[in-house]
């Protein structure tokens, strides 16, 4: 391409040499002035051609990833512009090279806003948001785009008030701007000031109206988001698809279908959020057939596309489609990719294949926390005890910080293999030396490992010790075992908790143990 765009020029020369010659004659009347006036204009002319035929070069380098001849060519130019130094520095940036683009920022001997608004981009892409807000501050002059870019950074680090700020300030909004602000309210929580604010929109886009309805679907506002959809005046397949999120979230898997279906052009996403919507409602199947469907329309995967696929295979403890699926992510390249891999580990585990879960952690290049803990709970469901604590250990070596639901693997590990001592142990270094503070699971486990070992006093303890109301999942916990053990003092205590809950999930367990307890009472008294 390189060679094309000079070869271009050198072809130009005798044109040049024609118009000029022709340019001559016609001014044999005129001054010398006059002449170099009009040999001036002609290589004016096709310089300017060629600098913008090698500016749009410059931008499909980048775009292609071939930062290296994209300088080259800027190097070669015999003419730059503005325009050629802006695509320099922001191909830089968009090949992770900020610090060249801030170089050469520096080197421009002429900037326009456009230059300015491309630092301020590259900045925010890169992770490097007050260095952005610096450059925004320095402008000479912003436009509207300007001042946009700085309010969609500062929502993109949950900067929110700072945004909000700027968008206050802001002496001329459009529908861009209304936009970016109401996305950041919903992506904070702060869903009735996005709404507030989507009212106030003098021209609403389709965009604004999906980011609307997506924000009420993600912060529960379900029966908001259907009144908005139903009022939005063109529907698009990203609406669509926030509405199938949202039913799905709601279990209304038929309703989603149905508006799955009447999406014409269906794009990854849609197909994601319909086949994830069945492996997280309990239908399995009915993901697999969805998904084989879309790979014979000839949509190919993506990374969310797998790991819904992958949960559908845990929930069947189909081993033979999880082969098959492991088999597609590394055809498409996704065996590297760190969420995939968690997946598999898990679908792995689910379906009896604890060696091949192991395998799959091992073959992950820099696993994260919920790799660490995939494969803790993994060894911790087949009662490896042993392997789930080297794999602590390892994790901590890593320099991995262990969260609540890395012990709570821990202790589920302990509880299948009967480790009492272990899971106080761990349960202590959770609170004292990782300052984690114990849910509910976690009390539930532990009441249930000490109970299941007899210690029953210990574990009704640990029951009153707990900082806020024991659940239904605690008391039975204890009342199971106090039927084993045949504690009546205990279990007419734990059948009384349970039962003035109001709650029918564990009145049978509670009549069972009364039952006992009332026998063991009769029998006391002969």
């Amino acid at each position: 391409m390189l060679v094309a765009c000079f070869s271009r020029q050198i072809s130009l020369l005798p044109e040049i040499h024609v118009l000029i010659r022709t340019n001559i004659s016609l001014l044999h009347s005129h001054d010398r002035c006059s002449t170099r006036y009009f040999i001036h204009q002609s290589l004016k002319l096709f310089s300017t051609h060629d600098v913008y035929a090698c500016n749009v070069e410059i931008g499909a380098l980048s775009r292609a990833g071939k930062i290296e001849a994209a300088r080259q060519l800027f190097d070669k130019m015999l003419t730059r512009d503005v325009v050629s130094w802006n695509a320099i520095l922001t191909a830089y940036w968009q090949n992770g090279h900020l610090n060249e683009s801030k170089r050469l920022f520096g080197l421009m001997p002429v900037r326009n806003v456009v230059s300015w608004n491309s630092m301020i981009a590259g900045c925010v892409e890169n992770e490097r948001i007050d260095e952005a807000f610096e450059y925004f501050q320095m402008m000479p002059e912003r436009n509207t785009a300007s001042w946009n870019a700085m309010i969609s950074g500062f929502t993109s680090y949950d900067r929110v008030e700072e945004a909000s700020r700027l968008f206050e300030e802001m002496p001329r909004k459009n529908v861009i701007s209304y936009t970016a602000m109401i996305d950041g309210y919903a992506n904070n929580g702060e869903i009735e000031r996005a709404r507030a604010l989507f009212d106030c929109v003098p021209c609403k886009n389709a965009v604004t109206w999906t980011v609307m309805i997506s924000g009420c679907v993600e912060n529960g506002r379900f029966d908001e988001a259907r009144e908005l959809f139903d009022r939005m005046p063109d529907k698009n397949v990203f609406a669509m698809t926030a509405m199938i999120t949202g039913y799905c979230k709601e279990g209304k898997m038929e309703n989603a279908r149905i508006l799955f279906e009447e999406i014409h052009y269906r794009d990854r996403i849609s197909w994601n959020a319909m086949i994830a919507g069945y492996a997280q409602n309990g239908s399995g199947e009915e993901a697999l057939r969805l998904h084989s469907r879309m790979l014979k329309m000839g949509m190919q995967p993506d990374h969310s596309t797998l790991v819904s696929v992958l949960t559908a295979c845990s929930s069947l403890a189909s081993l033979e489609e999880g082969r098959q699926t492991h088999v597609l992510l590394v055809k498409t390249g996704f065996e590297s990719n760190v969420s995939v891999c968690n997946a598999l580990i898990t679908m792995y585990s689910k379906c009896g294949g604890i060696l091949d879960s192991e395998l799959a952690f091992r073959q992950i290049d820099s696993p994260d926390l919920v790799s660490w803990n995939t494969i803790i709970a993994a060894f911790a469901q087949h009662g490896l005890f042993e392997r789930a604590y080297v794999i602590f250990k390892q994790m901590g070596l890593k320099g991995f910080k262990p969260d609540g639901i890395t012990f709570l693997s821990l202790l589920s590990a302990c509880g299948h293999a009967g480790k009492v001592n272990e899971s106080m142990s761990f349960f202590d270094s959770m609170v004292q030396q990782y300052g984690i503070a114990p849910r509910s699971e976690h009390y539930a486990c532990l009441v249930d490992i000490l109970s299941r070992a007899g210690q029953l006093e210990k574990a009704f303890k640990i029951i009153q010790e707990m900082p806020f109301e024991a659940g239904l999942a605690v008391w039975g916990a204890l009342l199971a075992s106090c039927g084993v053990y045949l504690n009546v003092e205990l279990g007419e205590l734990g059948s009384q908790q349970n039962c003035a809950t109001g709650s029918s999930k564990f009145w049978g367990l509670c009549h069972v143990v009364q039952h006992i307890c009332c026998c063991w009472h009769v029998e006391g008294s002969y």
